[in-house]
């Protein structure tokens, strides 16, 4: 289906603006999201219930195909609906890596079956995914990774040791790289599904500095997978893997939905506040004046840069390259934002 402007999306942003009104529970004004945090997700109160009516609607993920309960909406659509969201303080309840990540990776590169399965729980926000990528001796070199799947007739056999898996410890599936083949190095990779109940899977939160433990240790001992959860070709994971990661940095970036990730305003008042303001009532340090508005030209240029490589992106099947550069570009920004309050 085509974007289409006029009438015909004036009368969608109203037939959101209402259903938003109806049942978007006022308590969550302003609150931040925290479907894609490492903490449990609340099951009842007001939260749950907004997300039940968001993954029931499909609007979680509005421009998923409508035939796995995604929204069906076109580009255009789904940006009137952020901005009557945003209008009245809502967010979007269902996140994390299955709608960042791994169910836009499904979407191009699953069987039918495994997009029936899969795809629609991720709409409604009824499991969580984690990363199995890195490994202890494969950071940096990804494709150097030793976790070994073996071909047992009707499933593999997994063993192996994952590592910097965010949120494991709360995760009911795993999109995984593992080793089929261990005598080619990048071809010898495929992607796999693993149950994290499954016999032989270990989670172990790793404590941070800080006290909280979004990363863990993950550890596979003979575990079975079913050979329908291998995710495209046998030893074509590699390709599979690196478009998730296109995906996962449109996300980092802000082109998975649109939205600026860098809101100035805060920063004016903070500096109104504890800087103050000379007799013209401009900030009364200069050089924080210039660094100030030279951030809000950045975050601004980044936020319509965003939206175009996201409309681009979605025209062209997919994020492009582009998204990295964006992901370099909304770090860089991101440093300067919290140097700036400090």
């Amino acid at each position: 289906m085509a974007d289409f402007g006029g009438a015909e999306l004036d009368a969608f942003r109203a037939e959101a603006r209402t259903w938003l009104q109806e049942n978007f529970p006022p308590s969550l004004k302003g609150r931040s999201d925290i479907a894609a945090s490492e903490a449990p997700v609340p099951v009842e109160g007001d939260y749950a219930l907004w997300k039940q009516r968001m993954g029931a609607k499909g609007w979680g993920v509005p421009t998923w195909p409508a035939q796995y309960g995604g929204g069906g909406l076109t580009n255009l659509q789904a940006m009137a609906l952020r901005e009557e969201m945003a209008a009245i303080g809502a967010y979007n309840p269902i996140g994390g890596m299955g709608v960042m990540m791994f169910g836009p990776t499904l979407l191009e590169y699953g069987t039918e079956a495994q997009k029936q399965r899969h795809i629609p729980p991720i709409v409604r926000g009824e499991l969580r995914w984690c990363q199995g990528y890195s490994e202890p001796g494969a950071g940096s070199d990804l494709a150097g990774l030793q976790t070994r799947a073996e071909d047992k007739g009707d499933h593999f056999l997994v063993n192996g040791q994952k590592i910097w898996t965010s949120g494991a410890q709360y995760a009911d599936w795993c999109f995984c790289l593992t080793r089929t083949d261990p005598t080619k190095k990048h071809e010898g990779i495929s992607f796999l599904l693993i149950d994290m109940r499954t016999p032989g899977v270990e989670v172990r939160p790793i404590l941070l500095i800080s006290g909280s433990s979004p990363f863990c240790e993950t550890f596979f001992t003979d575990v079975k997978v079913p050979k329908e959860n291998l995710v495209g070709p046998l030893n074509g994971g590699w390709t599979v893997g690196k478009r998730l990661l296109q995906h996962e940095r449109n996300g980092l970036s802000g082109g998975g939905d649109g939205r600026p990730r860098h809101d100035t305003r805060h920063l004016r008042d903070a500096a109104r506040t504890y800087v103050g303001l000379d007799e013209t009532g401009r900030l009364a340090d200069p050089d924080l004046r210039t660094r100030l508005a030279q951030h809000d030209m950045d975050a601004r240029a980044y936020a319509l840069t965003i939206r175009r490589v996201a409309l681009e992106g979605r025209s062209n099947n997919g994020p492009s390259a582009a998204t990295s550069i964006m992901k370099n570009a909304n770090s860089r920004i991101a440093t300067d934002h919290c140097e700036l309050m400090v």
